[in-house]
């Protein structure tokens, strides 16, 4: 294995790793999205409800400031989820760009091989046609 294909191969597993982490950070962004979404449900779920005790007012305000401060919490857990998935997008892309460089880098040398090979072949024709004129 030459060290370009090792190098593509380092970066690919770069590539994948980082994909991976990509689709971890997501998970958990939509489950902080979903917790968020049932606190709303249970907000709107406990407004709704009829006023039976003239207690339930009472505990329906210590209710609702908990549950403002549990939606608070979600919401920076969001942001703080969306932060850390923006960067992962970022080393993503820097991965595969430098996977990228490195598979540019191969070609090219092969490419460069392949010509000198050219060269060699055509000089070694050219060297055998001379030989065959000397004669």
């Amino acid at each position: 294995m030459s060290w370009a294909q090792s190098l593509i191969k380092l970066a690919t597993y770069e590539v994948e790793t980082l994909q991976k982490r990509l689709a971890e950070v997501r998970d958990r962004r939509e489950a902080a999205e979903l917790k968020l979404a049932v606190l709303e449900a249970e907000g709107e779920a406990e407004m709704t409800r009829p006023d039976a005790d003239p207690m339930d007012g009472l505990y329906r305000a210590h209710f609702m400031a908990a549950l403002r401060d549990r939606k608070a919490q979600a919401r920076a857990e969001i942001e703080v989820i969306a932060i850390e998935e923006q960067g992962a997008r970022d080393a993503l892309t820097q991965a595969f760009e430098e996977q990228k460089k490195y598979e540019q880098v191969a070609e090219q040398a092969r490419v460069l091989e392949a010509r000198n090979q050219a060269k060699r072949e055509t000089a070694a024709l050219d060297e055998l046609g001379l030989r065959k004129l000397a004669r």
